[in-house]
């Protein structure tokens, strides 16, 4: 398909930025004002001074008025304090600022061209160009401004003192010594004056306004992509507690179905077995204790949590099942073998359930991410379970760790939800994690929970 090609005047008006629909602001308007008001009263005080430079050489002429030595003065204040509204009404300065240097040039053209003077109209030209609010206004002005100004030019060369008068030395012209006469250098001269000046003002000030629309939308980039960081992360935390809301669901499950059957129990043998019912109502006391405590550390990280709850039916994994994740964890190019190292035979399986769940989803996360994100050849899971009072665990600890030989695949980079999630489960049971490179290559993840003290 062809592209529709724009016209001059829809060219001109897209690079103006007439159809945009942001406005620029000072972000401290207060702070903007007091730098224009230094700005003004220096450029006040070098005009001055320039007046009276050019007053010392006996080039400044006969000003016009009453007061011919403060006419000058009184032009440059003039000028210099409207640059103190300069970001406030950018093209009523800039307007101003235009009609004061074609006054003052026509009643007192030395101090128009002076250089506090020039530099005093460059300043508000540019201005109202880089902080206009109305583009199309702009556009206007700008287009005005330049009309007025070379069309005055072109009435001096017309009608003013002729060129060349300007261009005699002792009542003969100059001679021709360059590439051009004297006339034709003068005007082109002149010319090319006028349009760097001009022309530097009106793309200086599109360039800083194109500038400050970069940053904002630079800015407004960063805060979206900010905001859905945070939804991402809030996202992972919400299914995680909804994973966490499901073991509570077994423990209560589990915990009540035991109590119940021990009751039942108990109350049929209560006459004829006393020990019987006994064990029975000890087996109660123990699933009750535990109950609660599994409950208020899962219900810690459950408050605030509104998202519907699934309903899997499927039996939640172990500490004890994390070997047979390990052999179904082997894929193509990647070896992982599984230790287990505990205090007492059969430890592992005595391990809480929420405890055990949690550790084994950490070794099923830690195995997914070295499959999609590293180039390891090799991982080693190892279960340990220690029933003895150490590094802060009254009652022992239960602990996984997953390593791998390999570095972080180009291309790969995870969103760090996964990592998210173990911790969130960490921080249900208490326990510390030890998650990142390690120094002689490979990477590493350790989670250490407490365990609960056992049932006499």
């Amino acid at each position: 398909m062809d592209r529709v090609r724009e016209r001059p005047g829809e060219r001109l008006v897209s690079w103006a930025g007439a159809d945009e629909i942001w406005e620029r602001e000072p972000d401290d308007p207060a702070s903007a004002l007091r730098h224009d008001a230094l700005l003004a009263a220096v450029l006040a005080v070098l005009g001055a001074l320039g007046v009276e430079l050019l007053r010392s050489v006996d080039a400044l002429g006969a000003a016009p008025g009453p007061f011919p030595l403060l006419t000058p003065h009184l032009a440059v204040v003039t000028a210099t304090a409207a640059l103190v509204w300069r970001r406030r009404a950018p093209l009523l300065v800039a307007g101003g600022l235009s009609l004061h240097m074609l006054v003052v040039g026509l009643t007192m053209p030395a101090v128009m061209a002076s250089v506090p003077m020039q530099v005093v109209y460059f300043v508000g030209l540019f201005t109202g160009v880089a902080w206009a609010r109305d583009r199309r206004a702009m556009l206007l002005l700008v287009t005005a401004v330049l009309v007025l100004m070379f069309g005055w030019i072109t009435w001096q060369f017309a009608v003013g003192q002729s060129i060349e008068g300007l261009l005699e030395r002792d009542g003969r012209p100059l001679p021709v010594q360059g590439l051009f006469s004297p006339v034709g250098a003068y005007v082109v001269y002149t010319l090319l004056i006028n349009v760097l000046y001009f022309g530097g003002a009106v793309v200086g000030g599109q360039a800083a306004w194109r500038a400050a629309l970069q940053r904002r939308r630079l800015a407004d980039q960063a805060a979206t992509i900010d905001a859905q960081s945070l939804q991402l992360q809030h996202r992972a935390v919400i299914e995680e507690r909804m994973r966490i809301a499901r073991e509570l669901h077994d423990v209560v499950a589990h915990h009540v179905s035991v109590i119940g059957i021990q009751a039942a129990a108990a109350r049929r043998v209560l006459r004829r077995d006393p020990e019987v019912a006994q064990t029975s109502l000890r087996t109660i006391e123990t699933s009750s204790r535990e109950a609660v405590t599994q409950m208020r550390g899962l219900l810690g990280t459950l408050r605030g949590s509104d998202a519907p709850e699934t309903d899997p039916r499927a039996p939640e994994p172990c500490l004890a099942d994390v070997a047979g994740l390990t052999e179904s964890s082997g894929a193509a190019g990647l070896a992982v073998s599984c230790e287990v190292v505990e205090t007492r035979t059969g430890d592992v399986g005595r391990v809480p359930g929420p405890i055990g769940l949690s550790l084994y989803r950490t070794v099923q996360e830690a195995l997914a991410n070295v499959r999609r994100h590293s180039t390891a050849t090799t991982a080693r899971v190892v279960v340990r379970v220690e029933r003895r009072s150490d590094l802060g665990f009254p009652h022992g600890w239960a602990e996984v760790e997953v390593l791998d030989d390999g570095r972080p695949r180009a291309g790969t980079s995870g969103t760090g939800l996964g990592l998210l999630g173990v911790r969130e489960r960490l921080s249900t049971h208490g326990g510390t994690s030890e998650i990142g490179p390690r120094l002689t290559g490979g990477y590493r993840v350790r989670v250490r929970m407490p365990l609960p003290a056992e049932p006499t």
